[in-house]
């Protein structure tokens, strides 16, 4: 579960990630959002982006053959290991996969529209819970879904995704009903478990009381917050690497741990949120900018490991 900013759409980004991820993967997708025509939505979700690695593999066709002529067969060695059959070049991704896998996580260009013929494919279903009276109808939807993905046994051959934006808003005429809401989150938690589906709801907790927030935050496996930067904001200029491209933090309240009772100890648990180039969103642990010694007197007025009391530039 996500919880959104009332300020910024910054959930938004981790939804569509999260969608287009499963696309690329051909795993079927069920979305459900408050808007009037939830398919919209799907022509913004990004493409994968190329890979840097891509140009690697790309060379002049006159230098490939003298290379061969030449017998400099460096990276093509690896063949005589792994056999013909185990080496696959992954075009999405443009790496090698040694196992004829796609990459499990790919980086998504946000100015690039995904491919129509991922969105033409028959495993997308969307559903629109604008004006829904009650939750029957996504629930129906829910288990019809996922009981298409049953956990028989170790083995996974398909997963599904489903993604549920703005669960409270306002414009759902359950958007009051509290307990059913709880219900249904309590539903569709049993859905997933029991088949080999995953799922994430991104909501608004201004529009929750502070108890019923807090019975959802307890209902999820694995808890994200998003908010958004003020702009021009000089102190956290001053203090984070990178602040000219963050765009909000995530915070990472509840991580998913299931069948024990032995906590996750995260090394960090805010991240930043950045658009590099304003095209590929990248989560990075929080750098604090290295102190300008000259500028202030950080070091030299705290302590002094000399004994001279003349305050030298490298004086301790």
């Amino acid at each position: 579960m996500v919880m959104e900013d009332a300020e910024a759409p910054h959930h938004m980004l981790l939804l569509r990630n999260f969608m287009a991820q499963g696309l690329v993967h051909n795993q079927p997708l069920l979305y459900a959002s408050p808007a009037r025509d939830p398919r919209g939505f799907l022509g913004t979700l990004p493409s994968p982006a190329a890979s840097k690695d891509n140009k690697s593999y790309e060379t002049d066709p006159d230098q490939s053959k003298n290379l061969q002529e030449k017998g400099l067969r460096i990276a093509w060695q690896y063949k005589k290991y792994f056999g013909e059959n185990q080496l696959n070049f992954d075009g999405q991704k443009g790496s090698l996969s040694l196992d004829g896998k796609h990459e499990y996580s790919n980086e998504f260009d946000l100015r690039k529209p995904l491919d129509r013929h991922f969105l033409n494919r028959q495993h997308v279903d969307c559903v629109s819970i604008q004006d829904s009276p009650d939750l029957s109808v996504l629930r129906d939807r829910c288990s019809t879904f996922s009981s298409q993905f049953p956990r028989n046994d170790g083995s996974v051959s398909c997963a599904g995704r489903i993604a549920i934006q703005s669960f409270c808003a306002p414009q759902c005429a359950y958007s009051n009903m509290e307990w059913d809401m709880l219900s249904f989150i309590r539903s569709l938690k049993s859905m997933v478990r029991s088949s080999n589906s995953v799922a994430i709801i991104t909501f608004p907790p201004s529009l929750l009381s502070p108890s019923f927030c807090k019975r959802w935050q307890h209902m999820a496996d694995t808890l994200l917050s998003v908010k958004a930067i003020p702009d021009e904001d000089k102190d956290l200029a001053q203090l984070l690497t990178g602040y000219q491209e963050m765009v909000g933090f995530l915070n990472v309240h509840k991580v998913a741990r299931i069948n024990t009772q032995v906590p996750v100890i995260l090394e960090a648990t805010t991240f930043s949120i950045k658009l590099q180039k304003r095209r590929y969103l990248v989560l990075e642990c929080l750098n604090q900018a290295p102190v300008d010694g000259s500028s202030g007197t950080s070091y030299g007025t705290s302590g002094s490991c000399s004994g001279s009391s003349k305050a030298g530039n490298l004086d301790f």
